[in-house]
């Protein structure tokens, strides 16, 4: 059994884990626009169900904050009702991507697109929550949240700002104590004294709206899954899949197990398609692992909470599961203590936490083209949403890939009364034919050209048919070799 013989580190990690996941989970859910218990089920799930299947990691899963923004725009457009068959065909989808082992492929992704993906995340999050440090309500777009920043300081509570305000200073100063921290994580510490300011002082401020952990499920219905067939509802399945299986898989390739196993993707991209069915049954949030919660609880680097709390086996995550259940279930009145601003403050910390600024100076200095990728990422985030920025980020890495390895070089020898011999080398694409052209047409009109192809190691369509027609213009010979491929 998996809880037989648990050991002690583990079950250390399991409460520490778990003082990081309270607030979390409910603070992805409030900023999603659902009950705050919706996300404590999720974390639940993530630790009883992901946690004891075979994964292969000692990540920890729980809401997704990558799709706290197609989350909310998909419940105003469908419901809070519709949200469980949304979560539960998007699980799907990600247990089939799993047994047709393709959790691999998301190794090839450009790491200029993953920390793009991780700003935008920390963008969107901190430009969402800091309408709601303040008790205010916040535009739905992107744009229009940015738009509205300048008027934003007239629209606060200075009360709720406050409240907010001294939680991320509390999350500062108490992350900066190594011992203290490593006993009780920032998040808790500094949601817990915002609760008892609040409560001290009988502060006005917006409080988390609790009904019950057993009241916030809710199964779909023969009515809900009916829905599937509207094509509006198909594309955010497959937005909720993709995205939620990138966010868990990206940071994959650098998570180590205390043996120095890596992860196998196809397996945790099944167990995560499993976790994320299971809480669609139930009508919860849509469940990643790793990012967000790591960022909190390593001070932003990409390795898991349990092992960064000493776990050394998979039982730390099904004990955090455990502690999250009884706590939500025993105390909801606990829950509705905290307030709105206290959980805006944590998520304005991790998105700020979330944002790679130290590898966006290195590639500026570096490698400025990959930095580009990483912010065009970011903006189409901030600007659209995450799945529409990621495909941007994707396209514009494979146009620069393509744009590097296409490489020609023409180079002239004269031979005297036989003429000249040219000779093309490297990769013929179609990006390169106008500089292609432009060196042929260059070449003087009253020479023989003898044009030799032999050291082109790839043509395309586009550049074949141009030294075709520019050879049988000049009345040329083309001479190439089987290397030269089109």
């Amino acid at each position: 059994m998996l809880l037989r013989g648990v050991r002690k580190a583990d079950l250390f990690a399991s409460f520490v884990v778990v003082l990081v996941a309270l607030p979390l989970c409910m603070g992805i859910a409030v900023a999603s626009g659902v009950p705050a218990e919706l996300g404590l089920i999720t974390g639940v799930v993530g630790g009883l169900v992901v946690g004891a299947l075979p994964g292969g990691s000692l990540r920890v899963s729980g809401p997704a904050a990558g799709l706290t923004v197609l989350v909310h725009e998909a419940v105003q457009r469908y419901g809070v009702a519709a949200l469980g068959v949304l979560v539960l065909a998007a699980g799907l989808v990600q247990v089939g991507l799993g047994a047709l082992r393709l959790g691999r492929w998301f190794r090839a992704v450009s790491v200029a697109v993953a920390h793009g993906m991780l700003a935008g995340i920390g963008l969107v999050l901190v430009a969402g929550q800091v309408y709601a440090l303040g008790d205010a309500a916040a535009p739905s777009g992107g744009l229009d949240r940015l738009a509205g920043l300048g008027a934003l300081p007239g629209r606060l509570d200075p009360v709720a700002l406050s409240v907010g305000g001294a939680t991320m200073v509390v999350l500062l100063l108490w992350g900066r104590w190594r011992r203290g921290a490593r006993w009780v994580p920032a998040p808790f510490v500094a949601v817990a004294s915002a609760m008892g300011v609040t409560w001290m002082f009988d502060l006005e401020v917006r409080r988390v709206q609790v009904q019950g952990l057993w009241n916030a499920v809710r199964v779909p219905g023969a009515a809900d899954l009916g829905r599937l067939t509207e094509v509006g509802v198909i594309g955010t399945v497959v937005a909720f899949a993709l995205i939620a299986s990138a966010e868990s898989l990206f940071g994959a390739a650098v998570d180590r197990l205390p043996d120095g196993r890596g992860t196998d993707y196809d397996r945790e991209l099944m167990a995560q398609g499993a976790g994320n069915a299971v809480c669609g049954v139930l009508g919860a949030l849509p469940m990643t692992t790793l990012i967000v919660r790591s960022a909190v609880a390593g001070g932003g680097g990409v390795v898991s909470e349990g092992a960064l709390a000493g776990a050394r086996s998979k039982a730390s995550r099904v004990l955090h599961g455990v502690w999250l259940l009884l706590f939500a279930a025993a105390l909801p009145g606990v829950l509705g203590a905290v307030p709105v601003a206290a959980l805006a403050g944590l998520l304005v910390y991790v998105g700020c936490k979330l944002v790679p600024w130290r590898e966006a100076r290195k590639l500026w200095r570096g490698q400025r083209a990959e930095a580009v990728v990483l912010g065009v990422t970011a903006v189409a985030i901030v600007t659209g949403d995450l799945f529409e920025g990621v495909v941007v980020g994707l396209a514009l890495a494979v146009a620069k890939t393509a744009w590097e390895i296409s490489h020609v070089h023409v180079e002239a020898e004269d031979r005297g009364d036989d003429g000249l011999v040219v000779r093309v080398r490297g990769h013929a694409t179609f990006l390169r034919l106008p500089k292609l052209l432009d060196a042929l047409d260059a070449l003087p009109h009253d020479r023989a050209v003898r044009l030799e192809l032999g050291g082109l190691r790839h043509v395309d369509h586009a550049c074949a048919a141009a030294l075709a027609g520019w050879a049988g213009a000049r009345g040329q010979a083309l001479v190439a070799s089987s290397r030269t491929t089109s």
